[in-house]
Order: C-alpha cells, then structure tokens, then sequence
C-alpha cells in the first residue's frame, strides 16, 4: 500500500492525538504563557532545496507552511523575541563536521553527490527560500544534522541562553526528521518546547503523524499558530 503525500488538505493534529495527550497529563497544553524577549522561533530548513518547483528535494506542500511561519515571525518579532533560521548544510567529504554515516549509508549511490552539492554552503539551494521575511536582527545559522544542536559549529545551547532565552519554538520541515529532532533537544536541553502543527510538514502524512504523536505526548506543547500568536500578544 502507498503512502499517502502531505498536502496541506489532512488534519495536522487529528482529534486521536489529542485525546491521547489529553489522557496521558489531563489537558492538551503544556505551558500557560509566552515570554516573548525569552522566546526563539527556530526555523529548520526552510531552504530553496525543499520550497521551489524543480529543487532537489522539493516538497510542494513545504510552501503551505510559508504564511504561518511568517506570521509567527513578525507576531514575536515585534513583541521582542527572536527569530532563528536553520540552513541543512553539508560539509566537504572529509571535513570534520561532513556526516559520512548518514550519506553514505541512507542515500542511495546514485543520489549522493546531487544532495550533497545542493547543500553545500553557496549552492542557490541551500539558501533560505525568498518566500520566507528575513529581517535584520534575525539570526541565521547553519546545522549539519538534523538537530541545530547536534555537532554544529556553534553550540546553539549556549547562544540561546546568553541571549536570555529558555522558551522555543520549533517550526518548518520535515515534521518526522529535523523539526522532530529539534524539538527533542531543546526539550532535553530544559527549554520550553513549543511546535504548533500547523507550522510543520512531512512529504508523506504517516510521517508527519508519527512525529505529532511522539511530540504531543513528550516532548513539546502543540497547539496552532493562531494560537500561539494569542500567547505573545498576551505578554507583548
């Protein structure tokens, strides 16, 4: 039986997994408030490789999310929080932080050197897609695994807690792989974890299922954007 693809139609959070959060800590939400100057939005991949029409790893329904992603930016933005872009990048074979045991044993042969390349910093699609609003002030940083704080280049922990903040919000692609991956550290690293789920996606629906259901349960507070943004403007 084929998978189902994601596009943008199916229920993000289906009312079974709510019930199941509801059952496991008596209520769907985890936290009460956000504090905007100690919030980070953190945006994984949100890359021309996966937003525009003939890219590598082009996504279509990666582009749905794009709206509320930008709202979510400029809503804590201007309240005083800050905005995180995560570029996927791949480094030179070799190279202290290149990731021989994920290319060279996950991608097929014959794909390698084409993923590689586009990830590549410099690579048109490894730049943050033009649909998403950068704006100065906003950080940009690169992560070379699926989770920004996973031997990168910087330690993103420490970033984060110079600059004040113990509340993050995690958004972008794919929901089963770095925003999954990313949500779970940053839980594990004693932040505040937030995704709302109308801001993440997965090529195929059973995937971005199986990550809401572990992310619900565990690891973050899930509720939609529109609600979040009601959180920051609360404290703004």
């Amino acid at each position: 039986m084929s998978a189902e693809p994601m596009d943008g139609s199916q229920p993000s959070l289906p009312p079974e997994l709510v019930e199941r959060a509801i059952y496991r800590r008596g209520r769907l939400e985890v936290y009460d408030d956000i504090v905007p100057a100690t919030t980070a939005l953190l945006v994984v991949d949100m890359q021309n490789a996966w937003l525009e029409a003939g890219a590598p790893f082009e996504t279509p329904v990666t582009r749905t999310i794009v709206p509320p992603i930008n709202r979510l930016a400029a809503s804590l933005r201007d309240a005083g929080g800050l905005v995180v872009w995560f570029r996927h990048t791949a480094a030179p074979r070799g190279a202290p932080l290149s990731w021989s045991g994920y290319y060279d044993t996950h991608v097929a042969e014959r794909y390698r050197e084409h993923t590689l390349a586009a990830l590549r910093e410099g690579s048109e699609h490894h730049a943050i897609s033009s649909r998403m609003d950068l704006r100065p002030g906003d950080w940009t940083l690169p992560k070379y695994r699926f989770s920004p704080f996973v031997r990168n280049t910087a330690d993103v922990e420490a970033l984060l807690v110079a600059r004040g903040i113990d509340t993050v919000i995690v958004v972008g692609t794919a929901t089963n792989v770095s925003v999954e991956c990313t949500a779970r550290d940053a839980m594990m690293r004693d932040f505040r974890t937030f995704v709302p789920h109308d801001a993440a996606v997965a090529p195929y629906y059973d995937g971005h299922l199986a990550a809401m259901r572990s992310i619900v349960q565990l690891f973050a507070d899930v509720r939609p954007v529109d609600a979040l943004i009601d959180l920051i403007g609360q404290r703004a």
